[in-house]
């Protein structure tokens, strides 16, 4: 039966309509998980010289943050590993035991990147324990002991996907926790290291970690299978309605009308509110180039854009994903492509001035540092908020308005087209400012960038009436693609 499920996962992929998507997909994750495993690889082997040159027990150090190390894995996992998700409806129709699917569904978890990965790093580790004379035995239960870790996280994760309130309470223990170390408050790896320090020094710790990672199977099982049916688990959820009316945006007539309903859409729905968190959180991303040392100089730009563009990049790249459930009726009527157009390139302008003025609290780094800031929003306004849209003319992947998942983008939102849309969207900022900064002075090279947004903002009917024509001829191909439902 497993072999049956593999032909039809094998079918589903090559029949879909993002098959070429995927394809392309398929090599850029391919380089991109080689890249990762090399790096993890290379750290793996070289963590004991490391550790060992700087003066440190390379076991302990290891066993004293692997809390930590755990714990950012989970949080990784939540966002990104995807769920074990078939197209189950269909087969609970047929004679196959329940059993077998949650089975299936599961382990292909357990063959997950998230899961290899870590044998990149944690197998070559060993080896160099192995090859200074750490027991070979107590190695290899110490390594069992965090493979255990490893796969019980993969199944807590599977429990608390559906679970966002149970996961933010305990990232909010965690980063607090953290927080206590770093200013030496409280130390939570006093109570932890100890732990992974006896699955080598004591051998009946190992089987601590593999109960738990059974028991976390177990109960992943149990979940699933509970709710693995149509009237209830599988069901879509209603809610009660309520009526706004946003009468306000009447006077803008049919552009008011779309502004109501993505207005609603934001606020009735999960997925689209988690644009907004994540929104919120671009604005936090320039402490990680501003004011950095060891940033080049040009990456301020490439920052600015970002915590002024927060909304443009997580709503703008799906236009018009968004109206996936309801798209082919709209093409039915007789909308206007460049008004509707016009409604979103609005709501990311507004969005990205919100943005802008949220983000004076870095006035506290200096006017310069705000200034950069601006920058990116005229050039989000004038360039970038065009270009989103150009993009979602090749984006065909329907949006489940009702879950958050994947907030981050939909690997069928990922082709050649909009990847080359994309590089236009950061590189060209970051070339205007690096040559004008080089050639001349730091002004000069904003004041290119500027220049830049204020044409594009000039431009705005001659681009828009192109993007218009662009969406007309993706149009029916946009329409099938939005039909599939897996």
């Amino acid at each position: 039966m497993f072999k049956h499920f593999i032909r039809l996962e094998w079918k589903s992929f090559f029949r879909s309509a993002s098959f070429g998507t995927n394809v392309v997909l398929k090599v850029f994750m391919g380089l991109m998980a080689l890249y990762f495993l090399s790096m993890f690889l290379i750290i793996g082997f070289g963590l004991y010289s490391i550790l060992e040159n700087s003066e440190l027990n390379p076991l302990q150090t290891v066993n004293k943050f692997l809390i930590y190390y755990f714990i950012v894995d989970l949080i990784i996992r939540y966002f990104l590993q995807k769920m074990p998700v078939m197209n189950i409806r269909p087969l609970l129709t047929l004679p196959i035991k329940r059993n077998t699917i949650v089975h299936f569904s599961l382990g292909k978890t357990a063959i997950s990147f998230f899961n290899v990965l870590h044998a990149f790093l944690f197998i070559p580790f060993s080896i160099r324990l192995i090859q200074n004379d750490f027991d070979v035995v107590h190695v290899m239960l110490w390594h069992l002991g965090i493979v255990g870790v490893i796969y019980m996280n993969n199944f807590i994760n599977v429990l608390l996907n559906n679970k966002d309130s149970v996961f933010y309470s305990v990232l909010a223990v965690v980063v607090g926790c953290g927080v206590a170390q770093y200013y030496a408050i409280f130390d939570p790896t006093v109570y932890t290291a100890p732990f992974f320090n006896g699955l080598y020094t004591a051998d009946y710790l190992v089987v601590i970690p593999v109960l738990a990672a059974a028991g976390a199977y177990y109960f992943a099982f149990n979940y699933f299978k509970s709710n693995l049916n149509l009237d209830e688990g599988l069901a879509k959820k209603s809610e009660v309605a309520k009526t706004e009316n946003f009468n306000w945006l009447n006077q803008f007539g049919t552009l008011g009308t779309f502004l109501k309903n993505d207005i609603k859409l934001i606020k009735r729905n999960k997925r689209s509110r988690t644009t907004v968190i994540l929104s919120v959180v671009f604005l936090f991303y320039g402490f990680l180039f501003f004011n950095n040392p060891h940033q080049p100089a040009v990456m301020g730009i490439f920052a600015g854009i970002f915590v002024s563009g927060g909304f443009l990049f997580t709503f703008g790249q799906f236009v018009p994903s968004w109206d996936s459930a309801y798209y082919q009726l709209m093409m039915s009527q007789n909308i206007q492509y460049k008004e509707y157009l016009s409604s979103k390139w609005w709501l990311v302008v507004f969005a990205t001035i919100i943005s802008t003025l949220l983000a004076s609290f870095y006035l506290y780094f200096g006017w310069h540092t705000y200034l950069l800031i601006v920058v990116g929003a005229v050039y989000n306004i004038g360039v970038n908020s065009h270009l989103v849209l150009l993009g979602g003319a090749f984006v065909k992947t329907p949006i489940d308005l009702s879950t958050s998942k994947q907030a981050f983008g939909d690997k069928q939102a990922f082709n050649v087209k909009t990847m080359l849309i994309a590089i236009p969207k950061l590189l060209i900022p970051v070339l205007l400012y690096g040559l004008g900064k080089t050639i001349f002075n730091e002004n000069i090279g904003l004041l290119l960038v500027v220049i830049a947004g204020v044409i594009g903002f000039a431009l705005r009917g001659k681009v828009f009436n192109m993007i218009e024509k662009i969406y007309k001829t993706e149009k029916y191909a946009t329409i099938a693609a939005y039909k599939q439902k897996n």
